[in-house]
């Protein structure tokens, strides 16, 4: 796989704790996901920082992060992910899209999303595998049929456009995962998260009045129950970014 080029587009700011400790968002994902040989670049999306026209093509896959805003939001930004999610789409090109990147990349198929109608999902949550046509994508990393995964969010995928498949479901989302085509899936979950990202951002949300002290409390408490399968979700996502599906 050694010469294959990668691309993070970073729809978040990073806090001083996650740069400090971790070299930022687009560090967690180059820790997950980069092997021996390979190039990542890092676009910072949401300050308006994107590839080149020329450059789109070059690279062999993209990776979509998580973000405070909005996926159903109209920032000038975002209509410009959108925009060239599609041209991605029309190149084939591999994208894996996570949390708010999955709700953008089903948005820009067609989906429709907005906020959950069950509030806020921060812990970990078990996702329930789908045993439809899909199966193939998990079946050949011999996966579990549940499998826990960090969550942070509150808004959510509602609906997919009729080419797109339902892969993953948990009791407060029902889609926790998709797959469009063979280059495109979507995760709501965050597998690149450790416990100690996600109590950081409780904290966060909550100085920001994203979410309220009860919230809060509850999340904290989330995070204790489960332990996420981190391993396999970096074979899930590795395998598909670098088409070994």
């Amino acid at each position: 796989m050694g010469g294959k080029k990668f691309a993070v587009l970073l729809c978040a700011e990073d806090s001083e704790y996650v740069k400090k400790k971790y070299g930022g968002y687009f560090g967690v994902f180059v820790r997950m996901l980069a092997e021996e040989g390979e190039t990542w670049d890092v676009f910072h999306v949401a300050r308006g920082e994107f590839p080149d026209d020329d450059d789109v093509g070059s690279y062999d896959g993209y990776v979509i992060t998580g973000s405070c805003n909005d996926a159903h939001g109209n920032d000038v930004w975002i209509c410009k992910l959108i925009a060239l999610l599609k041209q991605l789409d029309s190149l084939r090109k591999k994208v894996l899209g996570i949390c708010f990147g999955h709700q953008v990349l089903g948005r820009s198929l067609g989906a429709k999303i907005g906020r959950s109608l069950k509030g806020w999902d921060i812990g970990v949550t078990t996702v329930h595998l789908s045993s439809s046509s899909s199966s193939k994508l998990f079946s050949s990393l011999k996966m579990p049929a549940v499998l826990p995964v960090i969550e942070c969010h509150r808004d959510e995928v509602w609906e997919l456009p009729a080419k797109a498949e339902v892969i993953a479901w948990s009791d407060r989302t029902g889609i926790e995962m998709f797959k469009y085509g063979d280059h495109m899936m979507g995760i709501q979950g965050h597998p690149e998260y450790t416990k100690d990202i996600l109590l950081h951002l409780i904290d966060r949300l909550l100085q920001r009045n994203f979410i309220v002290d009860s919230i809060a409390e509850e999340a904290r408490a989330r995070v204790e129950e489960l332990e996420p399968d981190r391993e396999m979700w970096k074979k899930v996502c590795i395998n598909f970014l670098k088409g070994r599906l």
